[in-house]
């Protein structure tokens, strides 16, 4: 494969995943060190987690996907600027995606919820989730 053709892929999958917004690295929470292998690119369009060092991983999901979204720091997190941010899904593969040990959790937060808003309206994806909300409703009394 030459190298124009490589270039080239790498910026259509730059572009569909929009611009790189945030590069975390999962910590530990004492010290807030970053001996882990697992990192986190928070795209515009997208959030992907690479995990591992020998065998590795990595797992994407579309910010249109992400239905809601929570900070958690616990006492030790607070102590050494560090939070975990849980973002649940509508996809397959995960329904709870959870950055763990992170630098400006707070800020990254309110970035993939407002990025994830905005992809919902570009791609006008409706999210209702109002399942069972007529359950007790008796609908032989209308007719």
């Amino acid at each position: 494969m030459s190298k124009e053709k490589v270039d080239r892929s790498k910026s259509e999958i730059g572009d569909s995943k929009g611009n790189l917004a945030y590069k975390e690295r999962k910590r530990w929470t004492l010290f807030g060190l970053p001996f882990t292998f697992t990192e986190f690119y928070i795209y515009d369009n997208d959030i992907q987690i690479r995990a591992g060092l020998i065998n590795s991983n990595e797992d994407d999901c579309y910010m249109y996907r992400i239905t809601d979204v929570k900070l958690k720091q616990s006492l030790f997190q607070k102590m050494f600027g560090l939070g975990t941010v849980e973002c649940y899904t509508s996809d397959v593969t995960d329904k709870k995606i959870v950055l763990k040990n992170i630098r400006n959790a707070r800020e990254i937060k309110d970035f993939i919820y407002s990025a994830s808003e905005e992809s919902k309206r570009r791609r006008r994806t409706v999210n209702m989730q109002n399942i069972g909300a007529y359950e007790d409703y008796d609908y032989d009394q209308d007719m």
